[in-house]
């Protein structure tokens, strides 16, 4: 740094330094102070600019990571509406196979027959009802209409994280029909392996016992399936907490600032602050000798 000769006032080159050191020192002590009040040692692009950049990345995929994981947990409550309906089903379906059962002994008359068949139609319309109601946000888990529901996740930041399930199909539970073939649980399509009773004879229930055995041993599949799919969901929702956990830390590591060192650097710059402008104090005063040469 030039210092000029205090003999020559028309430029003070010694202020002009002093200045400029001051404004220096200033500019530091902002951005100190800045980085105090925010707790980021990057505030701006050009405090650092590849680290800005860096940083910018990791909070998009942060981002992107935060709210896979919130859908995983809407999933997981999509799979619950989806397993509390079909254990629903399940309950009217055992008490339909203890109803069947009763009505194929042969210790029952006609009249007492008729009466059980009539509580297995209920047990049966039970069970197109639960079908029919079990939705989550408007759209039905174990009503297909005839065709497997599939749903697809978004577990991830990226295009390929994605995870399928599906939930039901129409041969999953079948709806009890009196006059004729079953047909899905929910759905309109006759012939789709259902429970068939034309009557109450005994030889009816028998038969039938035969189709609900099936329907829970299909039922049962259907909800181990949900189980595991519940299972896979936590692991990727526990993965993703890792990797949130990981990202934030590498975030934090570029971006926020450390207080120890950017308050000892804080006392510095007030020290060299004061310093600077007793400096220019002086360098503005020192023209003044001038008049001494002027006097004598």
């Amino acid at each position: 740094m030039a210092f000029g000769d205090i003999n020559r006032v028309n430029t003070n080159l010694q202020s002009l330094s002093a200045q400029y050191s001051l404004n220096k020192i200033n500019q530091e002590l902002a951005n100190n102070q800045m980085q105090l009040s925010t707790g980021l040692r990057i505030n701006k692009a050009q405090d650092d600019a590849a680290g800005f950049s860096i940083a910018s990345k990791i909070r998009g995929k942060l981002a992107g990571m935060n709210q896979a994981s919130r859908n995983i947990g809407d999933a997981k409550s999509m799979m619950n509406i989806a397993e509390s309906g079909l254990n629903s089903i399940m309950d009217s379906l055992i008490q339909m196979k203890s109803k069947a059962t009763e009505g194929a002994s042969g210790t029952l008359g006609a009249t007492e027959r008729g009466y059980v068949q009539k509580q297995i139609e209920a047990l049966g319309n039970e069970i197109n009802t639960v079908a029919g109601n079990t939705k989550y946000n408007g759209s039905s888990l174990l009503d297909g209409g005839g065709s497997a529901i599939q749903k697809t996740f978004q577990v991830g930041d990226g295009s390929s994280d994605q995870y399928s399930v599906t939930i039901n199909d129409s041969t999953t539970v079948s709806l009890f029909s009196s006059t004729g073939a079953g047909t899905g649980v929910g759905t309109n399509t006759t012939g789709a392996g259902g429970f068939t009773m034309t009557g109450s004879a005994q030889s009816n229930f028998q038969n039938l016992l035969g189709s609900i055995n099936t329907a829970i041993d299909t039922l049962a599949g259907s909800t181990n399936q949900i189980g595991i799919d519940q299972n896979n969901l936590s692991i990727r929702q526990d993965n993703l907490s890792q990797a949130i956990t990981s990202n934030n830390a590498a975030k934090s590591r570029i971006m926020d600032a450390n207080f120890a060192q950017v308050k000892s650097d804080s006392v510095r710059l007030q020290i060299l602050q004061q310093t600077a402008t007793a400096a220019l104090t002086q360098a503005n005063s020192s023209p003044q000798s001038v008049l001494t040469i002027l006097r004598g």
